[in-house]
């Protein structure tokens, strides 16, 4: 294999992406070289996303640059750009870039893409509904509940003012569960700048098609969750399916009809495109899922490793799937470096194995509920460990110490009520009118006022 072929290349710098990339750059044998691909040049913390939705931190607080989480050497490379084609065959990537289209070859190839929001599975849904994927769409949601408290105080007919008040989260997940709790807080103290809103024009909806909020969890969590979430106002619709989404509510399977103008939609994934371009070259997708070996390498397709949400990992501790979470995205990461740097040494790999420490759900100011070794916690104790868990996994202490201080912050002042608009100058500038031409006779004096 000639130098330049010795490359090993990860497509996505999300948790397992950049973890990867953190753990196997330092070890690479002599003569190899890492090359990060990501649509973006920064790496999303997602459960965060909600408290930025929430105003509880601010937007760039849920992003770390992947130039420093990574801290790629002169045996790395980063590739700001989208993979646009795959040839298994000759091992290499196509790559749309702001410099073009360059390809990239490649000796291992990781899939750690993650999974996109699919806004088409139902009508109405991508033209009436807010996903929260990305870190734009949490400003979005946030500037949006401003705008509609905004026009509240505008609006005389209270049949308007109830609708513009209704906020819709349909799923009841962690991220359903996380934006609501995070919504009807954030709501309650702002509040106080709009004095011509009454608090009872203003309310959150959750729609969940099961029995119980936050199924991942013990059944009793899930109640905990509902129970918090009810005592705050929010209204809990279980067994109810979302059936069309329209500019003024969302119809109900069960016929009832939800008067909103705010959808948050936190169900629906998509796979991403390169998935199925490796389903063409042979791979097999599993609800859109890339599946794998046990040691994470993609069957029928050499050279070729997926981690992540976009991956079908069967845990060999359990012989069951592995979840779709950061805690197994940054573990499949950690067993992948291994098992590449195996591979190159001629050596076993290994199959990935493990038990998860637990599983954790802010669902508001200073609430939560976690699973934890088996143990379950609720209040205060399992949000400070939420927020204690995720700081951890920030990269830097730089970084780590001005989100504590905003956390900290957030803990005794209200959220803050900044409508952010990035608009250059000439967009934000209404068009103006052409000024008057001056009518009066050649020489006239005009009229004075």
């Amino acid at each position: 294999m000639q130098v330049q072929e010795k490359n090993i290349v990860i497509v996505g710098g999300g948790f397992a992406g950049a973890t990867l990339a953190r753990t196997l750059q330092p070890r690479l044998p002599t003569g190899w070289m890492l090359t990060l691909i990501s649509e973006e040049s920064y790496t999303t913390f997602n459960p965060m996303l909600p408290e930025a939705v929430g105003a509880s931190v601010f937007p760039e607080h849920v992003v770390a640059p992947l130039r420093e989480v990574v801290n790629l050497q002169a045996s790395g490379r980063f590739i700001m750009g989208r993979v646009v084609s795959l040839d298994a065959q000759a091992r290499t990537l196509t790559c749309d870039t702001l410099a073009g289209a360059i390809r990239v070859p490649y000796a291992h190839l990781v899939c750690a893409f993650g999974s996109r929001a699919r806004l088409d599975m139902l009508p109405g849904m991508a033209e009436h509904s807010l996903p929260l994927k990305t870190v734009g769409d949490a400003m979005e949601i946030r500037n949006t509940v401003l705008r509609r408290l905004a026009r509240i105080e505008l609006e005389s007919d209270p049949a308007l003012r109830r609708q513009l008040g209704h906020f819709v989260v349909i799923g009841g997940g962690f991220s359903g569960v996380e934006v609501a709790g995070e919504l009807v807080d954030a709501i309650a103290g702002m509040l106080r700048y709009y004095p011509r809103v009454n608090k009872d024009e203003v309310r959150v909806t959750v729609v969940q098609d099961i029995g119980g909020l936050l199924p991942e969890l013990p059944s009793s969590l899930g109640q905990s969750a509902q129970r918090s979430l009810e005592r705050r106002g929010v209204v809990v619709r279980l067994q109810e399916r979302a059936q069309e989404f329209t500019s003024t509510g969302v119809r109900l399977a069960s016929g009832d009809w939800l008067v909103a103008s705010t959808i948050i939609c936190t169900v629906g994934t998509r796979p991403n495109a390169l998935a199925d371009a490796l389903a063409q070259a042979g791979a097999t997708l599993e609800r859109g899922r890339i599946v794998t070996r046990s040691d994470l390498s993609v069957t029928a397709i050499q050279g070729v490793w997926a981690v992540g949400d976009c991956a079908w990992v069967i845990n060999a501790r359990d012989g069951k799937p592995s979840p779709p979470t950061a805690q197994f995205a940054v573990r499949q990461a950690q067993c992948l470096a291994s098992n590449i740097l195996a591979h190159i040494a001629g050596r076993t790999t290994s199959n990935f194995s493990y038990q998860a420490r637990g599983m954790m759900a802010a669902i508001g100011h200073m609430k939560g509920v976690a699973l934890v070794l088996g143990f379950p916690l609720g209040g205060l104790p399992a949000w400070l460990l939420w927020r204690a868990y995720y700081l951890s996994q920030m990269p830097t202490m730089r970084r780590k110490l001005r989100i504590f201080v905003e956390w900290t912050w957030g803990m005794f002042f209200p959220a803050d009520v900044t409508h952010l608009r990035f608009l250059r100058s000439q967009e934000m500038s209404p068009a103006e009118p052409a000024p008057a031409t001056n009518s009066s006779p050649s020489g006239a004096t005009p009229p004075q006022v």
